[in-house]
């Protein structure tokens, strides 16, 4: 799932080739992403289109020779005159007569082009890494080998090279990309860009290598940039092992330039250091905004009320439920405390129905339940490969938060598992604006057995940068609070290297013990709730739900299908099925005597007064159910790491539940489990109840 999606797209034929290109937002000026190296497409831009789209119209141009665009063959076809003016007819197409060009390595230097050629087109460019031909000495490592002979060696920069190309594309590309993002910890950036180059061919990127010249030389090429009269901001990585900073700095020196220098960054600053190439862009792009600027406000620091953002997950309702009960225990202590809430569906229908007040920048975030959905099988779900693949949206986030805290005081930002806040703040510490307390009840990815050796050597990485970023800034987290107590954490390891999770937990996290969501006294008397509810007496109450999340259909038609069979092992069974608010009840099969809900407020009241759940692996509902002494069945998520292990495991702890794989479902089998399970006599261990207090009391000498 993408973070934003096109408001239009089309495309420009010239010479037979079809451009394909695509409009985001339509603020102004426009910002046009100039056609990259036809190696990728305009994927490149992913980090960078939905922020800026939020205030500026985007366009976006898929280079000839991949992804929408089409692949001609012949070299002529892929001069830098065509380039620049596949921009240009773009632009026509879009109705832009003027706009910002930017671009990145070779689009770098079609954007400068473009605005040497047709000045009166461009109001400015931003030229990252821009490789203007001769303006320097390539890098030793690329002028090695020679291009066009057969090599006997396949090392290193030695696969650059005609032969190696047409032999092993994608060994190459594995190798070129690797290069280029050099900064430690970048897997799925090169993973992207390999995927990328993939939807090409060497043959159609060596069409583009053996392109007629513009330029005759060092010479012309300097001359060229000194007819750019327009601003143009440079920006490079002091690391680029494919374009030297020498040449941003030529560059530079003779546009006039402003030079943005990315110590220890690379090649693609946009995919690697995205929120710094945003605010660079954007501040660039705001020159050329039309009228007076918005006014700001600012409030004396004594005349402020307390306020708290919190950051509450949206992947399922047990963060909110909570954050709520910690920020009800916070205005216990500062009853002057304004509570704002920056978060999304199906959070947003939760803090609604409570009356919270939700920031109107909650607008803006992009959908993770709705990505996760898209991710999701037949209750399968790799949420480990999901949420790599969130990458976009996940920056789209943390650039919505970003705004939001430059333009907004607030004493105290909390953060349940707000990934992407707490990722992007660790690579970019300088946002830190007010004291930040980090909220979770799970530590460290941990691979599927089926993933193999990669997977755990991804998933290590992931925890190798996790532990990196808290060693370097220890501090960045005012707090950090682990929901749960010392042996809720799993007793395995990070990864090969790496210390084992639960000694590293306990060095870094205070427990809070669980966090309930609710008032245990609020369904103590159950019999009073089954008769609000209007269960009768002697009816065995089957709960199915799969929280708020929408990846639980699977598991509700299985119980549905179970149904009847189940009825006829326990007669006096009435079956209740909670579809949660993002799956439509109306879309699952039906029977006589059997409840179908949506959404239903305060789902705790009728786990409390069930006498059997079925449920998903998630932790906040199978641990209210263990909290009500309630027996239920439990069936995770396929390659689910954090319900296959991570709840698994505090389950296990307190000797709650009954696991159910997901193949032992089937209409008979779980008819079956569920007459064993239904009102069996259970003995837990006890749930405390006062973590919301704990971890309230943690936060209040925060604001």
């Amino acid at each position: 799932m993408r973070a934003r999606y096109p408001d239009a797209e089309g495309f420009v034929e010239r010479g037979g080739v079809k451009i394909g290109y695509e409009v985001f937002g339509n603020g102004a000026p426009t910002v046009v992403f100039a056609p990259v190296d036809p190696i990728v497409h305009s994927g490149a831009w992913k980090a960078q289109v939905p922020y800026l789209a939020r205030e500026f119209r985007v366009i976006t141009i898929d280079p000839r020779g991949n992804g929408r665009s089409g692949r001609p063959q012949s070299p002529a076809s892929y001069t830098d005159t065509e380039f620049v003016a596949d921009t240009v007819a773009v632009m026509d197409a879009c109705g832009v007569d003027r706009a910002v060009i930017a671009g990145i390595s070779f689009s770098g230097w079609i954007s400068l082009l473009t605005a040497a050629w047709h000045p009166d087109r461009v109001l400015g460019v931003v030229a990252i890494a821009a490789a203007a031909p001769e303006i320097g000495p390539w890098p030793a490592g690329r002028t090695e080998y020679n291009f066009d002979e057969p090599l006997g060696t396949e090392e290193g920069w030695a696969k650059e090279n005609r032969h190696y190309w047409l032999r092993d594309w994608a060994g190459f590309n594995e190798f070129f990309f690797g290069e280029l993002f050099c900064e430690p910890h970048s897997t799925k950036q090169r993973e992207d860009a390999v995927r990328w180059a993939m939807q090409t061919s060497p043959e159609t990127v060596l069409a583009h290598e053996d392109r007629p010249p513009v330029v005759s030389g060092r010479e012309d090429t300097e001359r060229l940039l000194r007819d750019v009269r327009c601003p143009v901001l440079a920006i490079h990585g002091d690391q680029d092992r494919c374009v030297p900073l020498s040449w941003s700095e030529r560059i530079a020196g003779l546009t006039g330039a402003g030079l943005l220098v990315l110590e220890g960054a690379g090649h693609c600053p946009q995919a690697r250091e995205p929120v710094v190439v945003n605010h660079a862009i954007r501040d660039f792009a705001d020159r050329f905004r039309p009228g007076p600027a918005s006014p700001r406000r600012w409030a004396r620091p004594l005349g402020r009320r307390r306020r708290v953002l919190f950051l509450s997950s949206p992947i399922g309702l047990g963060h909110a439920r909570r954050d709520l009960a910690i920020a009800d225990e916070l205005r216990t202590l500062h009853p002057d405390l304004q509570v704002d809430w920056l978060t999304q569906h199906p959070v947003t229908e939760l803090l609604a129905k409570r009356g919270e007040r939700i920031h109107p920048a909650s607008a803006f975030l992009a959908s993770e339940s709705g990505h996760l959905e898209g991710e999701c099988a037949e209750h399968d779900l790799h949420m480990f490969r999901a949420a790599r693949r969130m990458d976009e949206i996940l920056l789209s986030n943390f650039m919505v938060f970003s705004d939001l805290v430059a333009d907004e005081h607030y004493d105290l930002w909390v953060g349940d598992e707000a990934w992407d806040v707490d990722y992007f703040l660790h690579e970019n510490p300088e946002l830190k604006r007010a004291p930040y307390a980090w909220l979770t009840d799970f530590v460290g990815w941990l691979p599927m057995p089926d993933g193999g050796n990669q997977e755990a050597a991804l998933t290590a990485d992931y925890n190798a940068e996790m532990i990196e970023q808290i060693g370097r800034f220890p501090r960045l987290r005012d707090q950090a609070m682990f929901v749960g107590n010392p042996g809720d954490v799993v007793p395995d390891g990070f990864g090969a290297g790496l210390p084992p999770i639960r000694d590293w937990v306990g060095q870094h996290y205070q427990f809070t013990g669980y966090i309930s969501g609710y008032d245990p006294a609020a369904v103590a008397d159950r019999a009073a709730i089954r008769a609000e509810l209007g269960y009768r007496s002697g009816e065995k109450v089957c709960l199915v739900t799969v929280g708020g999340s929408g990846v639980g259909a699977g598991l509700l038609r299985r119980a549905v299908a179970a149904y009847p069979a189940a009825k006829r092992l326990v007669p006096e069974l009435r079956m209740v099925v909670v579809a949660g608010p993002r799956i439509d009840p109306a879309t699952l099969p039906s029977h006589d005597g059997l409840e179908l809900h949506g959404y239903v407020h305060d789902l705790y009241r009728r786990l409390a007064a069930c006498d059997l759940a079925v449920v998903q692996g998630g932790l906040m509902t199978t641990m209210e159910l263990t909290a009500a002494q309630r027996p239920f069945i439990y069936v995770p998520l396929r390659h689910h790491f954090e319900q296959n292990f991570h709840v698994r495991h505090r389950l296990d702890r307190y000797r709650a539940g009954r696991c159910l794989d997901y193949r032992d479902t089937g209409p008979e089998s779980l008819a079956q489990a569920i007459a064993e399970e239904m009102g069996r006599p259970v003995r837990y261990r006890p749930v405390e109840t006062d973590g919301a207090a704990r971890a309230a009391a943690y936060l209040a000498g925060l604001i």
